[in-house]
């Protein structure tokens, strides 16, 4: 079953803790501090497989975690970094940050690596915090947590042109006259039900993909049968070609089928209407002129050929206008950019990562106390041994080199004055 979307929870790998240990040698009776580092945690990375093209295997496996560092050890080992995790992908893949619904890398073009989530970075060891005052450092610096996130993921068609029209126009017919795709074909509603692409090869010229969207129907960009699922298919595409049936073969009206298939992608998207389109009367081979009425194609040219939109009466079944149809398409490329569709990136992952500016918050409760918070501040009590002297030391530089004190004065503290951080409680005084 063809998949175009997908839910997936990824997790990058925690950093690993600093060590704590000291020489323990034989004749060194004064052995320093020798607590390795931490190892990196492993990243989440996606990567472009072009042997893919549905996103099927996401429907299977729904959790990717990265693997862990692993804890610094004594005598200045460092901890093995966690091993980067590789999630394939199909070329085309849109990766979305599911609760915002922003993008955050289109793996198309020359982007087919891109690192979406970073591991932890790993805790230092105690020999790190060796200085001449503090000669025998007790506690390590514990690894950077992992980051997660659920991710949407979208497959779009990189395709140069568009079949699009209401269900059984004759558009996998086409489709499969004038490229190498060979797409089931039936005469009922929604035989197609995932994008098919082909190349077009035109004698003298580049060739050109083109992509058979699936069938719409009126409220698709509402959620209304299948179609919403398909419109995203559109998106990458420089050329639209609507395909109506101007036979009337089944009972429709080609002039409404189009305004209404337009109502459509606008609501979608409205950048789709700007794009070069063309339109393709198609199964006239099956029109029967009573020379009462007015033919389908001219009335197609008095509802949208002031539009500098072209109508081609055609027949996919006969090949009748096609190549006058093909020829007119590829010169309307020629106007378009030739990069694909890539669309922006809008969500950064990384400012979620862990930042050495990260904020604190300084409040003063109804008793008179000073209460100091925030991520920064949380981190570094975790690494930090409070009932050690030379480890309430380094915790009140900390609270120098980071500001808090100068915020703390900033809120009017007074010596004497508690402070209270993380349900500790202390008293000021310079």
């Amino acid at each position: 079953m063809f998949a175009d979307s997908a839910k997936i929870f990824i997790k990058s790998g925690k950093g690993g803790d600093g060590h704590v240990s000291f020489r323990r040698e034989l004749y060194v009776p004064d052995g320093g501090p020798d607590g390795g580092d931490g190892g990196r945690g492993g990243d989440i990375i996606f990567v472009v497989d072009k042997g893919l093209n549905t996103l099927t295997d996401f429907r299977h496996v729904r959790k990717y975690v990265a693997e862990s560092g692993e804890e610094g050890g004594k005598r200045r080992c460092h901890g093995k970094d966690g091993a980067d995790l590789i999630i394939k992908v199909p070329e085309g893949t849109v990766i979305k940050d599911d609760e915002s619904d922003k993008v955050i890398a289109d793996m198309s073009g020359d982007n087919v690596r891109e690192v979406i989530l970073k591991g932890g970075r790993g805790g230092k060891g105690n020999m790190n915090f060796a200085t001449p005052t503090m000669q025998a450092p007790k506690y390590a610096q514990p690894g950077q947590e992992s980051k997660e996130l659920w991710v949407r993921l979208e497959l779009k068609v990189i395709a140069d042109v568009g079949l699009v029209g209401f269900p059984n126009v004759g558009k996998s017919t086409l489709l499969s006259r004038v490229t190498n795709a060979r797409p089931k074909i039936a005469n009922y509603h929604f035989t197609t039900i995932s994008p098919n692409l082909g190349v077009v090869d035109l004698e003298g010229n580049k060739g050109f993909v083109m992509a058979d969207i699936p069938g719409l129907i009126e409220g698709a960009s509402d959620g209304i049968g299948l179609g919403i699922q398909f419109l995203k298919h559109i998106e990458r595409c420089k050329v639209l070609i609507h395909v109506v049936d101007a036979a009337g073969v089944e009972g429709r009206d080609p002039v409404e089928d189009i305004r209404l298939i337009n109502a459509e992608l606008v609501k979608y998207n409205p950048k789709l209407l700007e794009r070069p389109w063309v339109i393709a009367a198609n199964k006239m081979d099956s029109y029967y002129d009573d020379g009462e009425t007015k033919s389908p194609v001219a009335r197609l040219e008095e509802a949208f050929g002031g539009e500098n939109v072209k109508i081609f009466p055609i027949s996919a079944v006969s090949g009748q206008g096609v190549k006058e149809l093909l020829y007119h398409v590829y010169d309307l490329l020629q106007t378009c950019e030739e990069a694909p569709v890539i669309f922006e990136r809008e969500f950064f992952p990384e400012e979620f990562q862990d930042n050495p500016e990260d904020p604190f918050t300084i409040e003063k409760d109804v008793d008179g106390v000073y209460l100091v918070y925030g991520p920064r501040i949380d981190k570094m009590l975790g690494y930090t041994n409070l009932d050690s002297e030379k480890g309430f030391a380094f915790f009140q530089k900390f609270l120098y080199d980071a500001g808090v004190i100068d915020k703390l004065k900033e809120a009017g503290i007074q010596e004497g004055d508690t402070v209270r951080i993380d349900f500790i409680d202390f008293e000021f005084y310079e």
